[in-house]
């Protein structure tokens, strides 16, 4: 998400100048690589770039690539294989093992529904999207069809003009039989190789931040590098200002029985009680309760936890402990403040992606799960 934002500020500039870009978008990997299908970069004509689309191995051959592709105003298909032991061919060993296969569109200013603008309308609000990018590897030496639709709740913004009426039925059939949030990337033999990437676009991770102490100032200052959207809330306002947390989305001030009618929560939302202040921290869980959020972190040993969800089931109000970490943040031995933050975005980046935070060399098979 940090990536896209990059991304759309970068873009914004250059077509205030009329400077011609490019967009490198990773849309295939077969094996290993640094980046999944969806990595972007966005190329200037004067050569500089926003985003990744590798570790840095990849890039100096893209700009040349994506200048190529400015000057020629067609897009096309390049294939990296780091599988190949002569991968001195691109100034640096790799060490990858994978086929990295990355779409380069040019932009056109003019075009209200180039990739970057759909980009734009999928992250405008907080909606899960779905973006359509077409390629073929097979005809990679041609000009490819590239990103052309953008499907958000009930209304598709689209550029079909280049999609065959059995391309965007099998598309459309494919999407409405599948339930997952997951990236798909589907092959149509039956339509000449033709490859379809359907993105999943989700919403960035709201962190609602009941406290404005010291102690939450590296919190919000990594939350921010994250590219989540901390909006802070506290009672004392000579703590929670602007001048403190300048990252903040949001800051909303008030007492614990009320601050939580004024914040928007929905499937990506995570919470953290950082208060130090038990009876304020109460008043807000007892609200929180009925937000059916994933992730609400309370600060401290067990025993205070415990303690506050004795209070709310005493008043016969239910909440789900299955969404209750206390002491919040991963096992990592932290000490101050800022490796307390670490922990604690650690954890919920693990949740929110269905992970177990445990050491990746504990882990059998590949460290990214294939797309479907």
């Amino acid at each position: 998400m940090k990536e896209f934002q990059a991304i759309i500020r970068a873009y914004e500039s250059y077509k205030t100048q009329n400077t011609q870009t490019a967009l490198a978008t990773v849309v295939q990997v077969d094996g290993s690589a640094y980046r999944r299908p969806g990595a972007r970069m966005l190329v200037s004509a004067s050569g500089e770039l926003t985003g990744a689309i590798s570790g840095g191995c990849l890039e100096g051959d893209a700009l040349r690539k994506a200048q190529t592709v400015i000057f020629q105003q067609k897009s096309m298909l390049v294939t990296y294989d780091t599988t190949d032991e002569d991968d001195q061919k691109f100034g640096v060993g790799l060490g990858c093992n994978g086929i990295i296969h990355v779409l380069i569109e040019p932009i056109d200013y003019q075009n209200t529904i180039n990739p970057i603008e759909l980009l734009k309308i999928a992250l405008k609000d907080r909606v899960f999207c779905r973006l359509i990018t077409v390629f073929s590897v097979k005809y990679s030496k041609q000009e490819q069809i590239g990103t052309k639709v953008l499907l958000k709740e009930n209304r598709i913004y689209e550029a079909k003009e280049k999609l065959a009426i059995e391309l965007w039925a099998s598309i459309e059939q494919e999407i409405n039989h599948t339930k997952s949030s997951q990236h798909i990337i589907r092959s149509y033999p039956e339509l000449d190789g033709i490859q379809v990437f359907i993105e999943s676009i989700r919403p960035a991770i709201r962190v609602l931040l009941f406290g404005a102490g010291n102690d939450t100032l590296p919190l919000a200052k990594m939350a921010d590098l994250l590219g989540l959207e901390l909006i802070l809330i506290d009672g004392r306002k000579n703590l929670a200002n602007p001048g403190r947390f300048p990252t903040a989305h949001e800051i909303i001030t008030g007492s614990g029985d009320e601050v939580v009618k004024h914040v928007q929560t929905d499937a990506y939302t995570a919470a953290l009680l950082m208060t130090h202040n038990f009876e304020y921290e109460a008043l807000v869980l007892k609200d929180l309760a009925s937000k059916n959020l994933h992730y609400i972190g309370i600060l401290g040993p067990k025993k205070k936890s415990e303690k506050m969800l004795e209070r709310l089931n005493a008043q016969g109000i239910p909440v789900n402990q299955g969404s209750i970490y206390s002491p919040m943040g991963l096992d990592i031995g932290a000490e101050g403040s800022e490796e307390i933050a670490l922990s604690i975005l650690a954890e919920i980046k693990a949740v929110f992606a269905g992970k177990s935070g445990s050491f990746l060399r504990q882990k059998d098979g590949p460290i990214h799960e294939e797309d479907r």
